[in-house]
């Protein structure tokens, strides 16, 4: 029951921000940049601004929803560079052994050893802040936790019958790599690359707020909760809402992991029951 909660809960509170994402032109009252009018800044939230507004006089619902899209193409394509990078250096790491197989595994501690948001911040001092540095650098920061996972299970699986049987009929190594070992090891894959999207919005969130990702006066999570620190006593619904869709993103994305972990690894179940 709790599996199938968590895999619900998760799952109805991504699709929501989805949803929401997808359909910010036709949802949004205004023009989350253009549309600023100082006549109506700081206004509270009711009937004709949801979330309110914020200093510039720009609606803050509006805004959030246009927020979605950034943070979800951040997620989705810095989680997709980790895993390609994670799963080709971990799958051949494990497979070929030997001098690779050390220097990947040093790689690895190295990138463990540095925490990812310390080393997003190192690259985007040096590349201009923008959502292509922002991809590059969140893509370039997490792939070591796939690439442990990736590499552990080419170690137990390298030696399946199946395997052997390929080698036999002269499959080459790439092809054993993707119609042999990687299959076999989709399902943890899809689940740390699930987790590894809610640490993604949450490091463009962060980075944002600093001001070393998506700029003003472009709508992003991160920085409307940089704009609102002045505003947090006077008019708190400014970061009350950008926060919310945070967590609410974060929440589910950590939800649907957690549900897909549970289906996809029956022993992670059994000790749970």
């Amino acid at each position: 029951m709790k599996i199938r909660a968590n895999l619900l809960i998760g799952g109805f509170l991504l699709a929501t921000v989805v949803i929401a994402g997808t359909l910010a032109p036709w949802l949004a009252h205004t023009d989350p940049v253009m549309d600023a009018d100082l006549l109506y800044a700081e206004e509270p939230p009711g009937a004709a601004f949801w979330f309110g507004t914020d200093a510039q006089g720009r609606d803050i619902y509006s805004r959030v929803l246009y927020g979605a899209r950034i943070s979800l193409t951040v997620g989705i394509i810095s989680q997709l560079i980790n895993t390609v990078i994670g799963v080709c250096l971990g799958v051949s790491a494990g497979y070929w052994g030997g001098w690779w197989d050390d220097f990947v595994s040093g790689l690895t501690n190295m990138m463990l050893a540095i925490p990812s948001l310390i080393f997003a911040l190192a690259i985007m001092a040096i590349l201009n802040p923008g959502l292509t540095s922002l991809l590059i650098a969140l893509g370039l920061t997490n792939w070591s936790f796939t690439c442990r996972l990736a590499r552990a299970s080419t170690l137990s699986l390298k030696s399946q019958g199946y395997v052997q049987a390929a080698k036999v009929l002269g499959y080459s190594d790439v092809r054993i790599m993707l119609t042999q070992l990687l299959p076999n090891m989709l399902g943890p894959i899809i689940v740390i690359g699930t987790l590894g999207m809610g640490g993604a919005v949450l490091a463009e969130a962060a980075l944002s707020f600093l001001g070393l990702g998506i700029r003003p006066p472009f709508p992003s999570w991160g920085s409307m909760l940089s704009d609102a620190r002045d505003q947090i006593t006077t008019a708190p619904w400014i970061s009350i809402f950008p926060g919310l869709a945070i967590f609410v993103t974060v929440l589910g994305l950590n939800l649907l992991g957690d549900g897909l972990r549970d289906i996809l690894d029956p022993q992670s179940r059994s000790r749970r029951a």
